[in-house]
């Protein structure tokens, strides 16, 4: 794990490099585009932006719609193409272990789409290369999953199969498994598609690999893994560098990660990642006008969020981004140290920078205050999460921890 930390300058001179290479709105020679630069009557080109190449990026507007780890793609925006693919490296090869060349993918909307992506080729693949039939694809998930998963099970006609977790390791149980494997075959399912998690919205827990697999070698079933890595994609890799899922695994397929949750990156910046030969099972013929047509499920999409992440991973660089994220692990340990002083129950992953503690020891008032996420908001959430994110301080955690010890839940 080694990409480089690229001072300000360097990246500034890339960025606005990558845009000269683009072909400019202001050409006189762009006629067949349905789309421009933002309108200069609201957002006016100022001279401050030759020292800022994102909002540069932002106003130029490029499209970068298609994929573009694929050898046809659209030729107007290559400039700035050429950082998606620089980011897209940057993730598969040197956080996720991918062979280079090995992998296609694209920076999507978001987590949720990069999810329903995933979930889309590979029902199109059970279906086209086993002729799977229209109800014969499920998706196993344990109930901590994002609720993406089971957004795109309904978009997609999949059966979905949730597995119960234990209530204190937040793993999936194996009775859980079996049963949920039972469903599946009274369903009619055919073949599995199976999302694990790289760290869970509301626990930062970790699915292990090979519990799940054992199961689905037992029953026979065709199946593909994707990894959920939307909450800990550009965390837990950073933290435990024996980190179990990653493209190292033969057995693991794709990958959602988010640069707009750790890595700080504007909302709308997900990112899909794949082995090779798997986008083309959702290759959009019909978008004949885009050249090397479409792989996508947003289709058109916004260049500038690529240079976004492009510009914090290279300003700190794989060193920088270690000392970075094992910092707000460090943070977390403080948390998690003060807690079991004050006899909290909570859960906490390893190398993971969320604690998430049983509603019942904290006092309401103290959660609201510090406004910790409920897993469910009504009159009785079982658990409250803390986040450490780059904004938590520890004199913020001082602060929460003091105003727990003073409203102590006494009765449990």
């Amino acid at each position: 794990m080694d990409w480089p930390e690229l001072s300000a300058e360097e990246r500034k001179r890339i960025v606005f490099d990558a845009l000269r290479r683009n072909t400019s709105y202001e050409d006189g020679h762009l006629l067949g585009f349905p789309g421009s630069f933002l309108d200069r009557r609201v957002f006016p080109k100022l001279p401050f932006l030759e020292d800022a190449p994102y909002l540069t990026c932002l106003l130029e507007n490029p499209n970068h719609i298609g994929c573009h780890t694929i050898a046809d793609f659209e030729p107007t925006f290559a400039g700035t193409q050429a950082i998606e693919r620089e980011l897209l490296a940057i993730c598969a090869e040197q956080i996720l272990n991918a062979p280079a060349d090995g992998y296609d993918g694209y920076v999507a909307s978001g987590g949720t789409e990069a999810n329903v992506e995933a979930l889309w080729i590979y029902r199109n693949e059970f279906r086209q290369s086993r002729g799977v039939g229209l109800t014969g694809v499920g998706v196993l998930h344990s109930a901590d999953t994002h609720y993406s998963i089971a957004k795109g099970a309904n978009l997609l006609d999949l059966v979905d199969l949730e597995v119960p977790v234990d209530d204190s390791t937040r793993r999936m149980t194996s009775a859980g498994l079996d049963e949920a494997l039972r469903r599946g075959a009274d369903a009619g399912v055919e073949a599995i598609i199976v999302v694990l998690n790289m760290g869970t919205t509301m626990f930062g827990s970790i699915d292990p690999i090979d519990p799940v697999v054992a199961a689905l070698e037992r029953q026979g079933l065709p199946h593909r893994i994707h990894v959920d890595a939307a909450f800990g994609g550009f965390l837990y890799p950073l933290t435990h560098p024996d980190n179990p899922l990653s493209f190292r695994d033969p057995r693991i397929s794709s990958f959602t990660l988010d640069a707009h949750k750790m890595l700080q990156a504007p909302y709308g910046t997900g990112i899909f990642l794949a082995r090779k030969g798997l986008l083309p099972y959702v290759q959009t013929p019909q978008a004949r006008y885009v050249a090397g047509t479409d792989y996508t499920l947003c289709g058109s999409r916004s260049g500038a969020n690529a240079i976004a992440a492009w510009l914090i991973l290279t300003a700190y660089g794989a060193d920088g981004g270690r000392a970075f994220v094992r910092e707000l692990v460090a943070r977390t340990d403080r948390l998690a140290t003060g807690l079991d002083r004050l006899g909290i129950r909570y859960f906490r992953e390893p190398h993971m920078n969320v604690v998430t503690l049983r509603a019942s020891d904290l006092a309401r008032e103290v959660a609201e205050a510090f406004q910790l996420v409920p897993d469910r908001h009504d009159d009785a959430p079982r658990w409250w999460k803390v986040v450490v994110m780059d904004h938590v301080s520890d004199a913020a955690i001082e602060a929460f921890l003091a105003a727990a010890e003073a409203r102590a839940v006494t009765t449990r």
